[in-house]
């Protein structure tokens, strides 16, 4: 009897030792995962790590910050539809902070979270947004700070700030209220890959600045600076926005529909309006590639903003050049994201989620309506396929169940749907 008692001790003293062995080994494993050393270049390019811009504001004030607890859903939301890097604009404010903060802990919480940071910092010229006359040739004395809050953050959060961004279309000319020239950028970008030679940033941590495709010579050539030819340098890649939305108006020969398509359908019509109007960002991304060529360098190229609104007032509404719904919305972000992971492209689409304090006087404003989803939570129709799978099942934003927009209704939402102009409309206008 005794000997039976010591073989069955003899077992199971043996089945925990494996137990034990096994849980040692399962929990070696997870923290192999968590401690893996994922950087910006695995990231970039890679269609597993699809990339967002986002805010994540509800109120019609920047003053009123998005909590630690609406951060961490807005996070879990994007999570659940395949999003694994974001991208913010600026650390004056807390959101930046409080969104790292709000990924640790969900780390904490999930081992197996994923998500990274393309980290802003928000660059002005002298007296912008003063009242004051913005001198473009002088830079703002905030700018040092914004560069130090930037640094301290990319320390403190190594393993989820993979990006530094300097500066947020600072250099092209229609942002009239603080563009900077090329040469301020070149001191800051210079400077944080000076900390990154001296250890003082983590070595793989990629500098960037994100600006439209022409500051980053793909436009006038006036923009072909020496300053520019070094910055472009300097960089560790090159963040692009490209939008035809906007170009609807200011530039819209691709929109209008051409007279060998008048007779087609007005679905057909838009669907060729939208197919052109990604030739458009493909052809303004190539720009940007081809003066990279002509000074012999073969850098990445990013896009660190495109996107189309999904309401509109003005020039992009129904008495404008009418791009603006949600079918359209929808159309655009497919054709994008298939032609960008294709080609190895991070894109950083242009917005996770509505913000209404873009346009704070105007709540039907472009700027307000850009995401892809509402401020209460709403999938936009480009999300409706991922409503459908179930993905977003016990998710919520703002205590709000994520549902579709028009109540699922795809009738309603296609009463709202106009084509383009006519080209030869547009000329007569003219």
């Amino acid at each position: 009897m005794r000997a039976v008692i010591r073989i069955t001790m003899v077992a199971m003293a043996l089945i925990l030792c494996q137990s034990c062995k096994d849980k040692k080994e399962n929990s070696e494993e997870v923290k192999s995962q968590i401690e893996k050393e994922v950087t910006a270049k695995d990231i970039l390019g890679n269609p597993d790590y699809l990339a967002i811009s986002y805010g994540g504001y509800r109120a019609v004030t920047r003053e009123i910050q998005p909590t630690l607890d609406e951060l961490k859903e807005d996070m879990k939301i994007l999570s659940a539809m395949g999003i694994k890097i974001v991208r913010t604009y600026n650390v004056q404010l807390q959101q930046a902070s409080n969104l790292l903060k709000a990924i640790r802990e969900l780390k904490k919480e999930d081992p197996k979270f994923e998500m990274y940071v393309m980290l802003g910092a928000w660059i002005d010229c002298k007296n912008a947004w003063t009242g004051l006359e913005p001198d473009h040739f002088v830079e703002s004395e905030q700018n040092e700070g914004e560069i130090a809050r930037a640094v301290a953050l990319a320390n403190e959060y190594p393993e989820i700030v993979k990006i530094v961004a300097v500066g947020n279309e600072a250099m092209v000319r229609w942002a009239t209220s603080y563009y900077v020239q090329p040469g301020v950028i070149l001191k800051w970008v210079t400077h944080l890959q000076q900390l990154k030679q001296e250890g003082k940033l983590p070595k793989d941590l990629w500098i960037t600045s994100s600006d439209d495709f022409s500051s980053w010579g793909g436009g006038d050539s006036s923009y072909h600076t020496e300053d520019l030819e070094k910055l472009v340098k300097a960089v560790d890649y090159i963040s692009m926005h490209t939008y035809a939305y906007h170009n609807s108006h200011y530039n819209p020969e691709f929109w209008l529909v051409p007279e060998d398509e008048e007779q087609l359908p007005d679905l057909a019509k838009i669907e060729a309006a939208m197919l052109r109007s990604k030739a458009f960002a493909i052809a303004q991304y190539d720009s940007v590639t081809n003066y990279l060529k002509s000074l012999g360098l073969n850098k990445p190229i990013h896009i660190g903003e495109t996107g189309w609104a999904t309401v509109s007032n003005g020039h992009y509404g129904p008495k404008g050049s009418k791009a603006t719904d949600e079918y359209k919305e929808a159309l655009y972000h497919q054709h994008i994201r298939k032609w960008t992971n294709k080609a190895g492209i991070s894109c950083f689409y242009f917005e996770a989620f509505n913000e209404k304090w873009k346009d704070a006087q105007n709540k039907n404003g472009s700027e307000n309506h850009f995401g892809l989803f509402t401020l209460d939570g709403q999938a936009k129709y480009a999300l409706w396929d991922l409503v459908d799978q179930g993905i977003f099942e016990g998710l919520s934003r703002n205590g709000n169940p994520i549902t579709k927009t028009y109540n699922g209704d795809e009738e309603a939402l296609m009463k709202e749907v106009q084509a383009p102009p006519l080209k030869k409309e547009r000329e007569v206008m003219q």
